[in-house]
């Protein structure tokens, strides 16, 4: 493991940035996270990269800064592919949304959902040298040959399915995404988890989950005193809440962060890096690739 360092001047300006933002939306009344929103959740990012650097000597964006500038633009219409789905299974909405034109909304939102894969991403890695995922290993998984046909019909089958009966299959929307895309990366040589886990090797799937969580707990915290905020409506699951989420619902993330990997790897793929190393490295190292 490298030697801790001081914590980098990035992550000092991200946890005053949390500090300062999550004090003004939690204490100001009537709109105010549109516009603290983005500052509370780049402070997040910056502090947890800043956090990878002291403890791990690595991070996100001292390995590469226009790589990770490139996670905060393919954040946006990652995010935006699910509000078009969220069209038809209506699993959330907003509250205060009124309040903006849809100009307003797009370019707001747009800003706020930037943040997404950065912070999922940059959590898995803080924690990914961690004890138990850090050893996590197991037995070889996903398909061999033709069985990546039929992770990407399966994929297709639940997308139509949650699209054609929404009240029933909703929470297929967090996996369909993930079946669909990772035999699609597969195909055109591009980074995929199956890779490693035909390995065995799960430390990137547990550091996904892991962080995906730790991200989901402050998504909900700090939405709860948020205005405008979102909330759930969520088919057979609306009770024991934590925070606006349904206990139950937080298993959605699990999922989510391999959809969200998978996304990452076709855009970098699409835009010439296919075997890039960039968040794959960043994953499973500790001072090596792993």
């Amino acid at each position: 493991m490298p030697a801790r360092r001081s914590l980098p001047i990035h992550g000092w300006i991200g946890l005053v940035l949390v500090g300062v933002s999550w004090a003004l939306n939690w204490s100001l009344e009537g709109l105010r996270t549109h516009l603290g929103f983005f500052p509370l959740w780049l402070g997040y990012c910056l502090a947890v990269d800043g956090l990878n650097v002291r403890l791990r000597g690595t991070s996100l964006a001292t390995r590469n800064v226009r790589a990770y500038g490139a996670l905060f633009l393919i954040s946006v219409p990652a995010w935006w592919l699910f509000e078009a789905i969220n069209l038809r299974t209506a699993n959330w909405s907003y509250v205060g949304r009124e309040h903006f034109s849809d100009a307003e909304y797009a370019l707001l939102a747009s800003l706020s959902f930037s943040t997404v894969v950065p912070a999922v991403l940059g959590t898995a890695e803080l924690v990914a040298g961690r004890g138990g995922v850090r050893r996590l290993r197991g037995r070889g998984a996903f398909p061999r040959g033709r069985g990546t046909a039929a992770f990407f019909v399966t994929g297709v089958s639940m997308l139509a399915l949650t699209l054609a009966w929404p009240a029933v299959f909703y929470p297929f929307v967090w996996l369909s995404l993930f079946f669909l895309i990772e035999p699609l990366n597969h195909r055109l040589g591009f980074r995929t988890l199956i890779e490693r886990t035909r390995r065995g090797d799960w430390r990137e799937v547990g550091a996904l989950f892991v962080g995906v969580l730790v991200c989901g707990f402050f998504w909900e915290l700090w939405n709860y005193g948020s205005y405008p905020k979102w909330v759930y409506h969520v088919p057979g699951l609306g009770f024991a809440k934590l925070f606006e989420m349904p206990a139950l619902g937080y298993l959605g993330y699990l999922p989510f962060s391999l959809e969200l990997f998978a996304l990452t790897h076709l855009a970098f793929g699409l835009a010439g890096h296919p075997r890039s190393d960039y968040v794959v490295a960043g994953l499973t190292r500790d001072g090596d690739d792993g």
